[in-house]
């Protein structure tokens, strides 16, 4: 149902609804306008700048040893070349460590 359709169907039910179901009609009615608005007045969430950790910084999160990391970088998605050195993704991290069982 699109939202011209939605609101088509609420015109309707305002047409026709017995009198006395009126005021509870309002009232999900004036609960809709003031969701509505509260949605339009509310600040965008600011998407969070990712930062690239070294392998130390990377360790003290996954509470693992650097030679673990090391050896499965290639393996984990949150994991980074920059020429020589390893970098990790901390939001990658934080997104893996939420998918972990």
């Amino acid at each position: 149902m699109t939202d011209t359709q939605a609101i088509e169907s609420v015109l309707q039910q305002a047409r026709t609804a017995p009198s006395e179901s009126l005021p509870q009609f309002l009232g999900k009615l004036e609960e809709a306008r003031v969701t509505a608005l509260a949605r339009l007045s509310a600040p965008a969430p600011v998407p969070t700048q990712d930062e690239l950790l070294d392998i130390t910084q990377a360790c003290a999160l996954l509470h693992c040893s650097k030679a673990f990391l090391y050896h499965r970088s290639k393996s984990l998605p949150f994991a980074r070349r920059a020429g020589r050195k390893l970098l990790f993704s901390r939001r990658g991290i934080e997104a893996y460590l939420t998918k972990k069982p």
